[in-house]
Formats: structure tokens, sequence, C-alpha cells
């Protein structure tokens, strides 16, 4: 039977996302790739430092040791494959690193500076992690859901080992950015008005709501030794959470907890939770978060 990614969760990320390779980038960025080439291969046995995204990587990929003692793809219910940018030598010090690690990653691409997003449909992806904005955006436009990592982001605590922690912003995230237009023509009295008015229309899907649905499926199959909590993290308040709230029933998903924060700084409130990783479409609240957990811009909705 040919191998299939049908009914899994599948987590495409960046090398860089993964993994911190910062000062390996520098050299890169200088403009001479074979430098950078001769870095890697210097290293090649030598293992990676975590890097942003890890923990949330890590801690997916223990799904599948609670289903089965067989790793065959039958049994994995989540699949982690990288999509590099990396030529594939220094994509040899990457598997390294993920073996070094115990990550058990078997898929990868690599492109040597060719951009990887076409590869996320055959891979039917629901999350894309990079630290390319043009590679987001064009994963984005294709209907995958897809983040920039920010490399200088806190990492994940550790005191949380049994779950997945992850906190999602509402408009142009979880859901459409419809809302969001009313407020940027009208001002926040414009778009109290209008949530207020169509509390009990939902919201129209936004570009992660497929990847929350993922992850509702993912928990609701898997064994209790690993869980999902999530947050919503928003800057809406009342009366306009009544809007948010009544999508999230009529979708069918539950999230743990809900913050409606009316515009105060999300990073403080991120803290507490210390979620593995963040989602925003507003680069204001993704470097407050960065302070504080690991974080991601999804480069979507009309602020971007």
């Amino acid at each position: 039977m040919a191998a299939t990614l049908d009914g899994k969760l599948v987590v495409a990320i960046s090398s860089r996302a993964l993994f911190d390779f910062e000062e390996e980038n520098r050299v890169f960025e200088q403009g001479d790739d074979h430098a950078y080439m001769a870095l890697q291969r210097s290293r090649i046995d030598t293992p990676a430092t975590p890097g942003v995204a890890f923990s949330l990587v890590r801690k997916l990929l223990a799904f599948n040791d609670n289903n089965s003692d067989d790793n065959s793809d039958a049994v994995r219910r989540v699949e982690v494959v990288i999509l590099s940018r990396n030529d594939p030598v220094s994509g040899l010090r990457v598997m390294k690193s993920a073996a070094h690690y115990a990550l058990p990653i078997i898929r990868c691409t690599f492109t040597r500076g060719e951009s990887p997003w076409r590869y996320l449909q055959p891979l039917k992806a629901n999350l894309f992690l990079s630290t390319h904005l043009s590679d987001v955006r064009a994963a984005l436009e294709a209907g995958v859901p897809a983040a920039q990592v920010y490399p200088h982001s806190a990492h994940a605590s550790q005191r949380y080992p049994q779950e997945v922690r992850i906190a999602f912003d509402g408009d142009a995230v979880l859901f459409s950015d419809e809302a969001e237009r009313v407020f940027h023509a009208g001002g926040l009295d414009a778009f109290q008005r209008h949530e207020a008015a169509n509390a009990a229309r939902p919201l129209p899907d936004g570009p992660f709501k497929p990847l929350l649905v993922a992850l509702h499926q993912l928990q609701q199959a898997a064994r209790p030794t690993m869980r999902i909590r999530t947050a919503l993290v928003t800057a809406r308040s009342a009366p306009a959470h009544e809007r948010a709230i009544r999508t999230l029933m009529d979708w069918n998903i539950e999230v743990d907890q809900a913050m409606f924060l009316g515009g105060l700084d999300k990073g403080a409130f991120l803290r507490e939770f210390e979620p593995d990783f963040f989602f925003d479409d507003q680069t204001g609240h993704i470097e407050s978060a960065a302070r504080h957990v690991p974080a991601g811009h999804v480069a979507s909705g009309v602020r971007n």
C-alpha cells in the first residue's frame, strides 16, 4: 500500500523555525551561500540547539508515542516535515539534529534558496512555520495556515510536558477580517455596534480555522496522556465578545480559555498562559508576545 498523509495532522516547518541557526544565517545573509554551506558542512555532526518552534513540534510528535508501539505511517497521527530553503548538504545537519533529539521526522525537502511553499499542497499541510515572510504569504494565499516565526522569540516553558498549549488571536486568524475591516474604516464605536448587531451571525472562517479543527480532531482521537489546551487571546471586549464565542459554538469547537482584553497588551497575559506558540496578525502584538513566548506573525487580513 502506498504511503499517505491522509487523516494526519501535518506540520511543515523550516529549519530555522525548528533549530537555532541564527549564527549560520548571518553568514548566509552576507551573500555567499558557499561560505554558509562550508560552515554547515564543518558542523554536520554538531547538533543544532532547539529553536523557537521546537517545543511545539516535540509535543505534537508525542501524540504518536501514545497510540501504538508501532511507529508506522498507519498509526502516526502527527507528521512533521522539514520544508527548507537549505541546500541538501546543510539539510543533512538539520536531519542529524532532529535524530539527536529523538524527533521522529522522516520526510524533508531542501530547495537551496528556492521558495518551498508549493510543496505544501501535496503534503496536505495543516500548518506551515517559516522565518521567511514571502513564503508565509504565498502559503496563506494558497489556503494553508502559515505564520512567520520570530527567531528572537522567547522559548516555551517546560512546565507543561503533557500539554500542547496554543494561543490564537481571533480576527484575521481564527476568524476572517470582516470585523477588523469595519474597525479599520469606522473606528471602535462602529466596530462595537457592528458586532453587537451581528452577534448571532457566525463570523466567516479565518485562515487558521482549519488548524483549530485539525487540533480538535487530534484531541478527540488521541489517548489522554497528551492533551491540547487552546486559548483565544483577542483585543475584543464586551459586547463584541459574544459574536466570537457564538462563532466557536457554531463550529462545535471548544477552546479552553478566552481572553477579551479590550486593547490591553497581550504579552503579559501570554506570559501567564505559557503557550508553546501564539499566532496573531498584528506585528505589534507579536513583538509584545515574543518577549515572553514563542510567537508567529499571520500575514493576513486588512492590516497586512
